[in-house]
Parts: C-alpha cells; sequence; structure tokens
C-alpha cells in the first residue's frame, strides 16, 4: 500500500464552528500529504465553497471525505437532498 492511501471522513453541522475546524483540518490533511500552500488554499477554498454552498445556517449537515489511493486525492462533500459535489487532484510525488 503507497505511503498515501488513506480514507478520512467525518460529519459536519453546517455552522461557523464548523466550517472552521474543517478548513484548518484540510489544511492539515493536505499539509500532510505534500501539497504545496497554494495548493492548499486553492482547495480548502473550493471545500469551504462546496459546504456554504449547500448551506442551511446550522439545521443541516453534511458529510465530508478525503480519499486518497491510487495516486490522486478526492474530496466529496454529501447532503441529504443535494447533488455531490466533488474535486480530484494528483497526489504530490514524495
Amino acid at each position: 500500500m503507497p505511503d498515501h492511501d488513506f480514507v478520512f471522513a467525518l460529519e459536519i453541522a453546517d455552522d461557523a464552528d464548523s466550517g472552521r475546524m474543517l478548513g484548518e483540518l484540510c489544511t492539515a490533511v493536505l499539509g500532510h500529504v505534500g501539497y504545496a500552500a497554494p495548493a492548499i488554499a486553492e482547495v480548502s477554498r473550493e471545500l469551504r465553497d462546496a459546504v456554504a454552498t449547500g448551506g442551511g445556517n446550522g439545521r443541516r449537515r453534511c458529510d465530508v471525505r478525503f480519499v486518497a489511493q491510487a495516486g490522486s486525492l478526492q474530496i466529496v462533500v454529501s447532503r441529504a437532498g443535494a447533488a455531490q459535489w466533488r474535486t480530484s487532484r494528483p497526489l504530490p510525488v514524495p
């Protein structure tokens, strides 16, 4: 199994505290995998926008999954009653 293969999933509430935590988590995960600061900032912004777009002002929850497999990182945001959002990036070469 390559060093970067993993799945990390969590369910978060749609509120400001969860949004901040998700941003910090995204930065930590992408930094650990080896992405450079500009890529981390770009992906974090896209993830924050994806979570905010389907927002329900604290009344809805969403699932967020980070999946590193076969040389790429996928991030998926799922919310009941809404289309999934996903992005994929090639993993940095160690």
